[in-house]
């Protein structure tokens, strides 16, 4: 047999006091006092009640949560902010429920409507890079839903984004190899149908023309953000004797892929070929050699992502969009610190 839901009225009973007061009890209300309030929370969690979310959206015309969309998740650099996301929206009494579009725009378009049929308050985006319609984004922000895209970002105009500077972190980590004295630097991109490729990119070209080197465009390869095209970009080089001194890759996945073709085919790092990626994780530490890289403040880019959304959900009459962007860090270890010559 069923057992019955426990109602904010049972709580009254229990404990002969208003529903009202149990309601501004549990929501945390100014009027209620510490002792009453911590009694009501106590009586509540005793006898089992959970909050009718739907109930307290149909009050208050919000639902205190919010829809995150990732293209992945088994990714540090997506694992660690949807970690701070889940911070900070908790500090502000905020749920959050989680999808993953698997780098699938169909599944992300879906993962949206999901999300907005569950009537959350507002959504953040980090779009998947085959995404080439936005026409879902368009017409959720035309019904004036809150959204923040966060480090992957349509091409769409009035909207908030809260990015890397991914043009001037490429731009930093190429110029310090030139610095050091690499002239002959690849890059293993991003798409450049996505703006973290694209800007990647041109930070990395624009590095080599401000220091007087040629572009090679053969030592620029597009590919996805996954250990395989690492791998599968250094071995194209690699059977065509075409190698640079140097390459900058667009994620660290990227880069353990040249870790793994590098040893494969008997090359050291950093003596034969250095290296120097985008995204920072605690693994890098313990490769052998430990990896330079930029590291992008997933911290940041959550607190940032969240503060902004909720802003849009509490002002949504005075609100104007903004574009945030957030520094990036060179953090040298055991790559990309000398030049060593071929």
């Amino acid at each position: 047999m069923k057992s019955k839901q426990v109602t904010l009225n049972d709580i009254a009973k229990k404990l002969g006091v208003s529903i009202i007061t149990v309601s501004k009890a549990l929501r945390g209300h100014p009027d209620i006092s510490a002792a009453t309030a911590t009694l009501i929370k106590r009586t509540a969690d005793e006898l089992g009640y959970l909050p009718n979310f739907m109930a307290r959206n149909l009050a208050s015309r919000k639902s205190r949560s919010i829809g995150v969309v990732l293209p992945q998740i088994a990714h540090h650099f997506f694992s660690t902010i949807m970690d701070y996301i889940y911070d900070y929206a908790t500090l502000h009494n905020y749920q959050v429920f989680l999808t993953v579009s698997q780098e699938n725009a169909e599944m992300q378009k879906k993962q949206i409507q999901t999300l907005l049929s569950m009537r959350v308050d507002g959504l953040i985006v980090s779009i998947s890079q085959d995404t080439s319609s936005f026409e879902i984004f368009e017409n959720a922000l035309k019904q004036q839903i809150p959204i923040v895209f966060m480090d992957r970002i349509p091409d769409i105009s009035n909207c908030n984004t809260v990015t890397v500077d991914d043009k001037g972190g490429a731009y930093r980590a190429t110029e310090h190899a030139i610095n050091l004295g690499y002239r002959n630097i690849a890059q293993f991109a991003g798409y450049s149908n996505i703006n973290i490729g694209r800007e990647r990119i041109t930070g990395f070209k624009q590095a080599l023309i401000d220091n007087g080197i040629e572009v090679n465009n053969d030592w620029i390869i597009e590919g996805d953000y996954e250990e395989k095209h690492g791998y599968d970009s250094f071995m194209k080089l690699y059977k065509e004797n075409n190698m640079p001194d140097l390459i900058l890759a667009v994620t660290f996945p990227v880069a353990i892929g040249i870790y793994t073709a590098a040893k494969e085919v008997g090359m050291r790092i950093p003596d034969d070929i250095d290296l120097v990626c985008f995204g920072n994780s605690p693994v890098q530490e313990f490769l052998s050699p430990p990896l330079s890289c930029i590291n992008q403040p997933t911290d940041r880019l959550a607190k940032k992502s969240v503060d902004l959304l909720l802003e849009n959900i509490d002002n949504p009459e005075n609100f104007n969009y903004q574009q945030i962007i957030v520094d990036t860090e060179l953090i040298l270890r055991g790559t990309c610190i000398k030049y060593n010559k071929r």
